[in-house]
Order: C-alpha cells, then structure tokens, then sequence
C-alpha cells in the first residue's frame, strides 16, 4: 500500500501538478501515473479496487493499482473539480468549484452526472463528506478571490438542510472533511484563510449538533502551512497534507506525530493510502 497525494500547480502553487507516490517511510516514488490526462489534480477516491482522479483537464479518471488509466470521462468543460469521496449509493461524488455545486458518477464513469445540490448552494465549496447515517456535510469556504464565507452545513439523506447542525466557531475556515470513528466531523482549517500568519489547526465537531469538541494542532517540528485534504489511514492515524509536507496525527489523544512525508514544493490538495 502507497500513499498517493495530489499535488496542484499553475496558478494555484508551484509543485508539480502530479499524482506522486510515498512509500511506508515517507520516501518519494516519483508519479504515480505518469498518464497526460492528470493535469493539476486535486480529489481522490477509491471503491477498494480503483483509484478516482479529479483531474483539472476537466475530466475524471479511474486508475488500476499500477497507476493504468481503466476508465475515464473524457472532458467535461463545465467540470472544474475539487474534492472527491463515494457516496453511500456507490456514486463517486465530485465538488465543482465553478458551479458550486456536488455532482455524483456512475462508478463506471459513463452516462450522464446528477446534481445531488443547487448550484450555488454556497459562495464557495470546499471538501465534503458523508457521514454513516448518510448525511452530507458541505465546507463552505472562502475562494481565491476573497468570496464565501467560512462555515460547514449539513443535508439530510434527502439533502435538506439540517436545522439542527448549527456550527458556531469564529476561528473556523474550513478546507477539507473527513469522518472520524467516532462520527464526528474533522475539518482541515486555515483562518484567515490566505493569510502569511493564519492560524493552521485541525477541528472536529459533533456530529450531531456542529458543536465544537476540540482543536488538533502541530507541534513544532511542523510547518503546516496550508493543510488540505483528510483521510484516516490504515493504522487508525490521521493524515493531512499541507504545503511542503503530510502531518500525521493520534486522532485518540490529539497529538501531532510530525511529518511522515517533507517534499519541498509540494502544493498538496487530496491524500489517500491505495493498493
């Protein structure tokens, strides 16, 4: 098993724009697929036997576990993607920066897309998640422009608002999202967000009510500078990616393990263990 992180480029930072490979030790493998059509990635997902790529060709790929393209989309103009998870009815569901929206594939990447949210639903979206009882929770964000605003709300199975989510945290600006074993909810946060001095934490919350329950933060030994995306790993740990480095944290005590993998000029955005 690899741990893969998207790394962006262009505009948005100066590492990369690959799907690079880190082996147990936290030492590079280089790309993990060198495949052209992986431009400027940014979300991952896995069904447990295939790899889902958001690229920022405007496309979706599906990848085998020797980094071979199996499935794709082909380009999707309107596409713009972010983050990625599955869903509980097996779609792989897709954040769309432009539109503002979620949309959700068929895992084999044929037929036309739902929308499983307005567009605009709000200013800006970030990460997303699902949680057990299948409710979707939706960072709301502050784009590279300045616009959002920095909240996370939560849609039922029928993706009404939930009234009873009321998350209330003025140091929050959230990123990316993951569900803890306990079913609370983890956000990667940097606020203000785009700032030389924002302050970098991880912040979990009831997943009940949005009440916040504690505050992670690095130690020392660590930058975490612009944390993004999310994942547990197969050891139980929580893993968040950042400029120049993935943090590792005990998510029962809340203490940070320090980096397991420094890579200057890695503009991370997504991390997933695979294979």
């Amino acid at each position: 098993m690899v741990l893969l992180v998207t790394s962006a480029s262009g505009a948005n930072g100066s590492g990369y724009g690959k799907l690079l490979a880190f082996d147990a030790d936290g030492e590079a493998l280089g790309p993990f697929s060198d495949d052209v059509r992986i431009v400027d990635p940014r979300g991952l997902g896995s069904d447990g036997s295939l790899l889902f790529v958001n690229s920022g060709s405007d496309r979706i790929l599906a990848l085998d576990d020797n980094g071979r393209v199996v499935r794709e989309t082909g380009v999707i103009p309107w596409l713009n993607p972010g983050g990625g998870n599955f869903g509980p009815d097996g779609r792989y569901h897709v954040g769309m920066r432009a539109a503002r929206t979620i949309m959700a594939f068929a895992p084999t990447l044929d037929g036309a897309a739902e929308a499983v949210l307005p567009s605009s639903v709000v200013p800006f979206t970030r990460g997303f998640v699902f949680g057990p009882d299948g409710t979707l929770f939706l960072a709301s964000g502050i784009g590279p422009g300045g616009e959002g605003d920095n909240t996370i709300l939560a849609f039922d199975p029928e993706r009404a608002v939930k009234p009873s989510w009321n998350v209330q945290d003025a140091d929050l600006s959230p990123l990316d999202l993951t569900i803890a074993p306990n079913g609370n909810v983890l956000v990667s946060s940097e606020h203000p967000f785009g700032a030389p001095d924002a302050v970098t934490t991880i912040r979990e919350y009831d997943r009940s009510d949005g009440r916040l329950v504690r505050v992670l933060t690095p130690d020392r030994r660590v930058g975490f500078r612009k944390p993004r995306g999310l994942r547990f790993g197969p050891d139980g740990k929580l893993y968040c990616v950042a400029q120049d480095e993935v943090v590792a944290f005990d998510f029962t005590t809340g203490e940070s393990l320090g980096p397991v993998v420094t890579l200057p000029g890695l503009n991370g955005q997504a991390v997933i263990f695979f294979g």
